[in-house]
C-alpha cells in the first residue's frame, strides 16, 4: 500500500465506497461524486488492465479502448510493479463468475 495515500479523507472515501450494495448504488454515488471524464478515465485505465492482463498487445489495447500508449504503459507498471490491486480485484471477479 501506497502510505503516502493514506489519510483520514481517503479512509472515509474508501469506507463509503465499501458501504455501496448494488451496481445501481454504485452508478448514483459516482455520478455525485466525479465528473464524466474522471469515471471514463478510471474505467478506460480498468479495461485497459484487464486486457493487458489477458496479454492483449497495445495496438489491440488502443483500438479498442482509446487510451493513449502513455496511460497503457502507466497501467502496466501498476500491473507489474504496484501493489496488486488489480489482481486482486480480477481474481475476485473471476471467482464469482466461476461460482456462478
Amino acid at each position: 500500500m501506497n502510505v503516502k495515500l493514506q489519510d483520514s479523507n481517503i479512509d472515509f472515501l474508501f469506507q463509503t465506497v465499501l458501504s455501496l450494495e448494488t451496481l445501481e448504488e454504485c452508478y448514483r454515488f459516482f455520478d455525485d461524486l466525479c465528473t464524466v471524464p474522471e469515471l471514463k478515465s478510471m474505467s478506460q485505465r480498468l479495461a485497459v488492465a484487464k486486457m493487458l492482463r489477458d496479454k492483449q498487445v497495445y495496438s489491440d489495447i488502443v483500438a479498442k479502448t482509446g487510451a493513449s500508449t502513455a496511460t497503457i504503459s502507466r497501467v502496466n507498471r501498476s500491473l507489474n510493479y504496484g501493489s496488486e490491486g488489480y489482481e486482486l480485484v480480477f481474481d475476485r471477479l473471476e471467482k464469482r463468475e466461476e461460482q456462478g
